[in-house]
């Protein structure tokens, strides 16, 4: 055991690793989940995991016994129907409500439970929708349907007001802060409070109030008491007689992964989940847990198989069922799911039983067991996950940059805050040492654009000139005038350990943590002053030239080497011409297909031909250079970019859907709507113009790499392996290069802006921002994937949020003849690399290093 986990132990050791469970946290993760050998997941928050027992039993069951429809009248029906029923009390049980009180209705997860409340509740011009700050948008769409019906709608930012005469958690008192009133009409669209109050409400009115038990953005947990201060009035400055029925509804999606609400003790009206939220199996499958009294109040209009005890097709007669659960679930319900549930709740108990024993032979002699298991599963699933949180948001705010300044701001985090009061959740940015942000595209987001906009410091303004500015929610714009318009989310889960938490930390650490720039054989370390090195002039510089050349002609998949090659106006011809299309209009590419990869490509010039060859197609297909395919002309959108394509017919299609093992098109790039080029001052960014053509590339029209940045790379993958293990190595080829040189020193390229080969002239177009197509390489035929070498590249070669290695270039082809016709030039292995750092072009002589005016 290391000195960090020692320490981390004397600290939470208490609460870390269920202690009194059959087995420890390092026993379940090792025979439940052998699959994270490896890997660290932590977006727990958004889907937990699935332990291996659980699926096991799952199958077994399955195929052990036959489930009918539950609407049907026979024995497999009948067995169903009591799965269904047991399956109703578990789920109750799980959140300590009486099933004489409340009633679980099965949806397909926490989202559709919202919006059946939200369409069945019965709002009025009277009624009113209030909402936290802190909801996801599942729960703010609710809104639509009570501003649908004339109620009025306003958020709300709740804080607890702690007063130390109070000895009882039911005695919390709440401050109330409530925003701009929300209302559609005729003649009011929105309109202010008043003094701080709501309009009058009706006497008779119902109401509806929501927040989330866990907020899935800053991990704060709301004290539960807040339902009985709701359902009572007290933050409304209003007679009672005014104020109408306020209902309360829990969204427990996050929340009741860890600890779920304790509905004997905070009796809401309406509580949501989702059940892979809590034990990573199955998804498609949530609750609504709704009172009785509740329930009685909903209004369905709509009627399906199940929820109708008779119905007459052509005269205007129905007669719904009055059971609740029947009344309010459409159709047949996904039974084989819910037959599952079982087998997910067995590994929660298996945490928990030996925790249920000794507290109940220490301290409680009552009968109650129910009680018992909803208290033990909170208690230490809570401790263990917190206990991880807790530490790292401590590790995190620690993390300075090497002048000093802050690396993390963490939202909803307080010095003085007691753990247990928070989730396992840590929200996130991570600041450069110069003030800007990272994006937070580098990591993840998600949906809570209230909690977002609270504790970022969004205003009204900026997220509206945001969407203005065409950031949309999933999109790359992570950063919009010097603000994020989101953050990082991490999440612990019942089977997270303290290894993932260290090695998180790593991760940020090595990744974003700037380190003092290093001179000799420390080649851009701070990626940020990206300048020449300072002692290139007394180092022996060979001529640097032409290694390589590769032609890829179909995206995604093999390229070709040639001696020599020629030029176009679209950079090496034939380069990206072709491309293969899904069904669904997709461009397929490694990431997606990674049988792409097998197919072998080839161009003879003299025969006009492009050659392909897969293994998985017995004959080789030949497609003729100049075949006119007009008639098959169409336009497609391309990452973005318009193209005119030319498709093929159904043999080709055919030979290449076999060879990915999915019906595709094949087409070929007639010409593209714009054009690239460099914007002045800015190297890492692209306008539209009309010198340089584009086929199928997403950027510049050549990638170049040079050895010695292979080299360096390589050097550093192996020193990143001190266990012994042999680190893996790439080459050249695993960028898909079209130029390799050689002779210069590494990343030496970065800081080229132009550069000539033979009569041929380039134009940088910045670095190359690499993903993780480049850790999947082929081994015996089959397309292996791993976490290198980006994980390596990560750590000292990111800018901006960007992990570049290579540099793309564009092709001059303005030098035309007198006779005005572009003039067809070629590049050649051997042939000598002329460099422009800025205005000057600079040649490397052994032994020295002389600049040119160009």
């Amino acid at each position: 055991m290391g000195q960090s986990k020692a320490e981390f132990l004397e600290q939470f050791g208490g609460d870390y690793g269920y202690p009194d469970a059959p087995r420890g946290i390092d026993d379940l993760r090792a025979a439940e989940f052998k699959r994270l050998e490896g890997m660290v997941y932590l977006d727990h928050a958004g889907a937990t995991l699935y332990s291996e027992a659980q699926m096991t039993d799952v199958a077994r069951d399955l195929m052990s016994n036959v489930y009918g429809n539950p609407h049907s009248q026979n024995d497999p029906s009948m067995a169903t129907s009591d799965i269904v029923t047991s399956a109703r009390h578990q789920v109750l049980k799980y959140f300590n409500a009486s099933p004489k009180d409340y009633k679980c209705i099965f949806t397909s997860g926490a989202t559709a439970a919202l919006k059946l409340v939200g369409e069945c509740f019965p709002w009025s011009r009277d009624s009113c929708y209030m909402y936290t700050m802190e909801n996801h948008n599942s729960v703010l769409g609710i809104r639509e349907y009570a501003l649908s019906k004339g109620a009025t709608a306003s958020a709300v930012d709740v804080q607890e007001v702690i007063d130390p005469s109070k000895s009882h958690e039911s005695d919390s008192m709440f401050k109330v802060s409530k925003h701009l009133n929300q209302r559609r009409g005729d003649d009011v669209l929105l309109h202010k409070y008043q003094n701080g109050s709501l309009a009058p409400i009706s006497g008779n009115s119902l109401n509806l109030f929501a927040f989330p038990s866990e907020c899935n953005f800053s991990g704060h947990k709301f004290n539960l008491s807040l339902v009985k201060f709701i359902k009572e009035g007290k933050f409304m400055d209003l007679p009672s007689q005014q104020q109408g029925q306020w209902m309360v509804l829990i969204d427990a999606a996050k929340g009741c992964t860890t600890e779920p609400p304790n509905l004997t003790l905070y009796s809401a009206d309406f509580v949501v989940c989702s059940f892979y939220k809590i034990f990573g199996y199955p998804t498609g499958l949530g609750a609504l847990i709704v009172k009785n009294e509740a329930a009685s109040l909903l209004n369905k209009t709509y009627f399906s198989g199940g929820t109708v005890a008779a119905s007459i097709a052509d005269i205007d007669f129905v007669q719904k069922r009055k059971s609740i659960e029947q009344a309010l679930e459409d159709g047949t319900i996904s039974f084989l799911s819910i037959s599952s549930l079982r087998h997910g709740f067995k590994i929660i108990n298996m945490l928990t039983i030996s925790a249920i024993a000794r507290y109940l032979s220490e301290i409680y002699f009552g009968p109650d067991i129910l009680s018992m298991a909803y208290f033990s599963f909170e208690l230490f699933s809570c401790r263990h996950t917190a206990s991880l949180a807790t530490y790292v948001r401590n590790k995190m705010l620690e993390l300075k940059h090497s002048n000093g300044k802050n690396v993390c701001m963490i939202y909803g985090q307080t010095s003085k805050v007691n753990h247990l009061k928070m989730g396992p959740t840590i929200t996130f940015n991570l600041k450069r040492e110069d003030d800007t942000w990272f994006g937070y595209r580098e990591t993840g987001c998600f949906c809570n654009p209230g909690a977002c906009a609270k504790y970022v410091g969004l205003s009204h303004s900026d997220l509206v000139s945001n969407f203005e500015a065409g950031h949309v929610c999933w999109d790359g714009n992570d950063v919009i005038n010097g603000k994020p318009t989101g953050a990082v989310r991490i999440s612990f889960g019942y089977m997270s350990t303290y290894e993932d938490a260290e090695e998180f930390l790593k991760f940020l650490r090595s990744s974003f943590v700037s380190k003092p720039v290093g001179l000799n054989n420390e080649y851009m370390v701070n990626m940020d002053t990206l300048n020449l090195v300072d002692d290139w002039s007394q180092q022996a510089l060979s001529v640097i030239r032409l290694k390589s050349i590769t032609i890829y002609p179909v995206k995604s998949c093999q390229g070709f080497s040639v001696q020599s090659w020629p030029l176009t106006t679209g950079g090496l011809k034939y380069d990206r011409e072709w491309l293969l299309q899904g069904l669904g209009g997709e461009i397929l590419t490694q990431k997606k297909v990674p049988e792409l990869s097998s197919i072998c490509t080839l161009i003879d010039l003299e025969l006009e031909k492009l050659f392909l060859e897969s293994p998985k197609c017995k004959d080789k297909l030949q497609i003729s250079l100049l075949d006119n395919l007009a008639h098959l002309s169409e336009e497609v959108d391309v990452y973005g970019q318009r193209y005119e394509v030319q498709s093929y017919g159904d043999k080709v299609n055919s030979w290449f859907s076999v060879a990915i093992g999915r019906p595709c098109t094949f087409m070929r790039c007639s010409s593209s709507k714009y054009r690239s080029c460099t914007i002045n001052g800015g190297r890492d960014r692209l306008c539209r113009d009309t010198r340089s053509k584009l086929s199928f590339v997403n950027e510049g029209q050549l990638l170049l790499v040079s050895e010695e940045s292979i080299s360096d790379l390589n050097s550093r993958l192996s020193s990143s392996h001190g266990n012994g293990k042999q680190g893996v190595l790439v080459d050249a080829m695993r960028f898909r290069p079209n130029i390799v040189v050689s002779g210069s020193t590494p990343y030496n390229e970065d800081n080229w802006k132009r550069l000539r080969i033979g009569e041929a002239y380039f134009t940088s177009m910045g670095g190359c921002n690499r993903c993780q197509m480049i850790n999947q390489y082929q081994s015996s035929g089959q397309v292996i994937k791993s976490k290198e070498p980006l994980a390596t590249l990560a750590s000292y070669r990111r800018k901006k949020g960007k992990i570049l290695f290579g540099v793309l270039l564009n092709y001059e082809d303005g030098m035309e003849g007198e006779d005005d016709a572009v003039v067809e030039r070629w590049i050649k292995v051997g042939q000598e690399v002329h460099t422009y750092l800025n205005d000057d072009l600079c040649t490397y002589i052994p032994g020295s290093f002389t600049c040119t005016r160009g």
